[in-house]
């Protein structure tokens, strides 16, 4: 398989950004792992994040602070209650409360940044518009519009040094199709973080919306979920 570069992903620890990243490396890029630490009240992913990166082999892994506490407006950076047990987290919902505002849209830029210095034109983020919590920065729409502003923000991209790509690979797949994707790929799922309100532990609450949609993801992919729920 002939090496693509390198390409920078965005890699919170969780399901989709592990399969996003070893789809990457499947690709043959070789990878540099973006990790943000934005002051979110599961920061316990951050230590998941660091083990699938090692287990992939990443090239480096930078780790960014940007405490996004300062702003407020969500459950995860905010003294807002997450949610649990909800009735219904399909795509298409009111926006929740989970979302951090402008959230991804700040990852990229930082990733875009990152890109930039190493001379590489791949960004990998595993945004998914169709088993997601309704957040708008997940959508193809939003992928898009990021790639266009990569190429005129940018002196590589102005000076036509190469063209910026979001690669957002995942966008348009369930769950259990993610899921399903990383196994193949060989993903040590057991080494990921999903839950937003962790036990001191670390175990997984399995009622938030982000438990809720990683156990449906493996019941509906018909394989046991290997990490720990309170």
């Amino acid at each position: 398989m002939a090496m693509m570069g390198d390409a920078v992903v965005l890699l919170s620890g969780g399901v989709d950004s592990t399969t996003t990243a070893a789809l990457a490396v499947g690709r043959g890029f070789e990878l540099c792992a973006l990790t943000v630490d934005y002051g979110q009240r599961h920061a316990v992913e951050l230590a998941a994040a660091e083990r699938v990166a090692a287990a992939l082999g990443v090239k480096r892994h930078v780790l960014q602070r940007i405490d996004l506490r300062v702003f407020g407006g969500s459950a995860l950076t905010d003294s807002i209650e997450v949610p649990i047990d909800r009735d219904s987290i399909a795509a298409g919902d009111d926006i929740p409360v989970t979302y951090v505002p402008a959230r991804n849209t700040i990852f990229l830029a930082h990733a875009l940044a990152f890109a930039e210095s190493i001379g590489g034109f791949d960004i990998f983020i595993g945004a998914n518009a169709v088993d997601y919590s309704g957040y708008p920065d997940c959508r193809p729409a939003f992928v898009e519009k990021f790639e266009e502003l990569a190429n005129l923000a940018t002196s590589a991209g102005v000076r036509g040094a190469g063209r910026f790509r979001i690669h957002a690979p995942l966008i348009e797949m369930t769950k259990a199709e993610i899921i399903a994707e990383g196994v193949r790929l060989g993903v040590d799922y057991g080494l990921t973080h999903s839950c937003y309100v962790p036990t001191n532990a670390g175990d997984a609450c399995g009622r938030c919306d982000s438990c809720v949609l990683r156990r449906k993801g493996f019941a509906e992919a018909g394989l046991a979920d290997p990490i720990r729920y309170a």
